[in-house]
């Protein structure tokens, strides 16, 4: 894999960084808290810069872009922490066109330009047709999920209100008993289990991101705050710890774009370094805002301060999946073999 982008690709990392710079401000993120942690005008610049689908195949109307070049535009989302739900569409917007034949169309087209807005629901759907805590579900005007050998999905008004969560984001749950099968057996199973790991390695990148960015606010805000007249970044128990959250940030950077790559090209394991990433990307930038915000001291548990933002976004995002032990129980015994059982 490649460890620096191509010159078309750092063009687009800086446009678009240019972008969630001056729109995904902190002040934006918190205006959407207010509501339920969606940036209606936000996303209609993105649809404006082609980014929902940009990763989909231009025959079924996206930008034909691969899934790395889609990751470079996920780590400036992750580093700004943008209130739209751009990982969950993009994934949701490729599993459909893969699905996509015939009447779906339609379908296909509106939701790759980004006019409809499309996710994923990871959990499963409940004997009464219900799915929860759907991650974009409280915005989503397509829902898609595996039932059983099928992949179903469901067009309805969004509910517009989220469920009570950390980081403020865009839960909901969905009624899908009137949804639809796209598609079934094997080649769904195989479809739905390609999205899912390209929805963990995007938001390993998304972490990655950040993990850099809440590191550069520590870095800054210990240069600026003293203790004993002197700055408390010349502490060494303060450098030591910003330096183990530099290395793991960086780490799970490298870590994620592997993961990318792989899944991308398809290659045996991507899953798996999919997962790896996705939980090593959680850890290191959980450990990145939890020193952030200690070397905040108690300013970094107000509300008036920006660390707070991605230290809860850190805690929650993985929690979209579902529990994070079951995803390292799943690794394991990938590795090691199922666990023997004791009487």
């Amino acid at each position: 894999m490649r460890t620096r982008y191509s010159e078309d690709q750092q063009a687009v990392a800086e446009a678009f960084g240019d972008l969630f710079a001056r729109e995904a401000t902190p002040e934006a993120v918190r205006a959407a808290e207010a509501g339920c942690g969606f940036d209606p005008d936000l996303w209609r610049k993105l649809v404006a810069a082609g980014a929902p689908g940009m990763a989909v195949g231009v025959a079924d109307g996206g930008g034909g872009a691969s899934l790395v070049d889609l990751a470079v535009v996920v780590h400036e989302w992750g580093r700004r922490i943008a209130p739209v739900p751009l990982v969950e569409h993009a994934v949701c917007a490729r599993l459909l066109a893969a699905a996509g034949v015939g009447s779906r169309r339609h379908l296909v087209a509106s939701v790759a330009s980004g006019e409809l807005i499309a996710t994923l629901a990871p959990g499963p759907v409940d004997a009464d047709g219900t799915v929860r805590l759907v991650p974009a579900g409280a915005v989503a005007d397509i829902v898609a999920a595996r039932r059983g050998d099928d992949i179903v999905v469901s067009r309805g008004q969004p509910p517009g209100t989220a469920r009570p969560n950390t980081a403020d984001l865009p839960l909901a749950d969905r009624d899908l008993s009137d949804a639809e099968t796209v598609a079934s057996g094997a080649a769904a199973a195989s479809a739905w289990d390609r999205a899912l790991a390209e929805w963990k390695a995007l938001m390993a990148v998304a972490y990655a991101g950040l993990a850099g960015e809440v590191l550069a606010m520590g870095v800054a805000y210990t240069k600026q705050r003293h203790q004993f007249g002197v700055p408390v970044g010349s502490f060494q128990a303060v450098q030591h710890g910003l330096a183990d959250a530099a290395t793991r940030a960086e780490g799970a950077r490298l870590l994620a774009f592997r993961a990318v790559c792989a899944v991308d090209a398809d290659t045996a394991g991507g899953a798996r370094l999919a997962s790896m990433a996705l939980l090593f990307g959680a850890e290191s930038a959980r450990f990145a805002s939890d020193r952030a915000l200690q070397y905040h001291g108690g300013y970094g548990y107000s509300a008036e301060y920006d660390v707070q933002l991605y230290y809860r976004r850190a805690a929650a995002w993985l929690l979209q999946l579902g529990e994070p032990a079951t995803e390292i129980a799943q690794l394991a015994e990938t590795d090691l073999g199922a666990k023997a059982r004791t009487a």
